[in-house]
């Protein structure tokens, strides 16, 4: 990440600055402090995930749109696993955007590493947003509005995440799962 254009507070600024948005705006409409905010965009913080997740629901934009990653030119893309990751040494969740946000077909897909006691809480998107989460290793506790949901390796749950959901790992292993967001088209 040594371009500037690739940081997540030139992403953030950028957006802000396309809506007309002030800092205290932005606060009110992420849920993230106005303090946060001005160090994320003058580089001086670096965002844990649970953050970029509020910051990219209260935009309503993709959450990938925070991580550089390679924007595939060709009609067929390959997946590797090498793509930038969103490690955090003080956040207990890692985020890999496995494909970008696709414009036409309105999702994410992304690679999520839940570290073991480790409990990821996340706001409602904007209505009409669907996840798509599939277990690859070990087992998560996904609550989605309240109600908790077990699910092990080759298991998966689709749901509507305008509401509030959580994701848990009790095990003692990280767990690993894939997460397909879609976005509905704008009103």
């Amino acid at each position: 990440m040594s371009d500037s254009h690739l940081q997540p507070g030139f992403t953030l600024k950028a957006l802000r600055q396309s809506r007309g948005w002030s800092l205290a705006q932005a606060a009110e409409e992420t849920g993230v402090s106005k303090a946060m905010l001005g160090q994320i965009e003058r580089n001086e913080s670096s965002p844990t995930v649970a953050t970029l997740w509020k910051i990219a629901t209260g935009f309503n934009v993709p959450f990938s749109l925070f991580i550089p990653t390679e924007r595939p030119c060709e009609s067929a893309t390959m997946l590797r696993s090498s793509r930038t990751r969103w490690p955090q040494t003080q956040d207990s969740m890692q985020v890999t955007p496995l494909f970008p946000y696709d414009p036409q077909f309105r999702f994410d897909m992304l690679a999520i590493e839940l570290a073991s006691g480790a409990l990821s809480n996340s706001s409602p998107h904007d209505l009409g947003v669907i996840e798509h989460v599939v277990i690859t290793e070990g087992e998560l506790q996904l609550a989605v509005d309240g109600k908790w949901h077990t699910l092990i390796a080759g298991e998966g749950l689709r749901f509507q995440a305008d509401c509030p959901h959580s994701y848990r790992n009790d095990g003692e292993q990280p767990v690993k799962f894939h997460c397909l967001i879609h976005y509905p088209p704008p009103h």
